[in-house]
């Protein structure tokens, strides 16, 4: 699979690359679905949703079309989708109660990432573990970013297990032990031999309750 880039540079999102129909994974996130040719999922915004501003600075008036105005993230400026999500990083309706969302692009020691997603995997959010494992593999050292990139979509994986799409789950928990596996001897106490055996059980029958994956370190 290529690694696509979104404006910034930045590896996309494991998360908005999974097909919701038949769990394929894209070689992006606006392309179609290269298995069962879904078009990705178009999200219309509420009258609350962002709107593109005039060329004088003025808002445009209700009959005007709208514009669409890619979301920023408020800390850093980069684009990123600012509706609220449910605990399963589900988008809900602009205006929503949700889950906060961390911060994009946190740079944290190895240690209190791992402790930081292990805690969001406890809490039954996979989909915000993910998102702090993707800071580390967008931030951390060249030498370490399949390790987190694998941990990323393992986070990915069950995500999709809880919402259902057992296609999706079986191919990123596949992908994440392929990563893992290939990593070798990994630093920071990672248990990448339990995850590895659990993340391909988990694939070969993705039907199975995976409520209780195994700790992210052996500690």
């Amino acid at each position: 699979m290529s690694e696509y880039r979104p404006e910034g540079g930045d590896p996309a999102c494991w998360a908005g690359l999974v097909c919701p129909e038949c769990g394929a994974v894209r070689d992006a996130p606006d392309g179609p679905c290269p298995r069962c040719s879904t078009a990705p999922e178009v999200e219309l915004r509420s009258a609350a949703g962002p709107v593109e501003e005039t060329a004088d600075g003025a808002a445009p008036s209700p009959a005007a079309p709208r514009a669409r105005r890619r979301d920023r993230d408020p800390a850093t400026g980069r684009a990123r989708n600012a509706r609220p999500r449910d605990g399963l990083g589900r988008p809900l309706p602009y205006g929503s109660p949700g889950v906060a969302r961390a911060p994009e692009g946190v740079v944290r020691a190895p240690e209190e990432t791992l402790v930081e997603a292990q805690r969001l995997i406890d809490a039954g959010m996979p989909f915000h573990a993910h998102e702090v494992l993707e800071d580390a593999w967008k931030t951390g050292p060249e030498s370490e970013r399949g390790l987190w990139r694998a941990l990323a979509q393992f986070a990915v994986g069950l995500t999709h297990a809880a919402r259902g799409n057992t296609s999706g789950a079986a191919s990123l928990l596949q992908r994440a032990a392929d990563g893992l596996a290939a990593f070798g001897t990994p630093p920071h106490d990672i248990d990448t031999a339990a995850l590895v055996a659990w993340a391909r059980r988990a694939a070969d029958d993705p039907a199975r309750d995976l409520a209780s994956p195994p700790r992210l370190t052996s500690r």
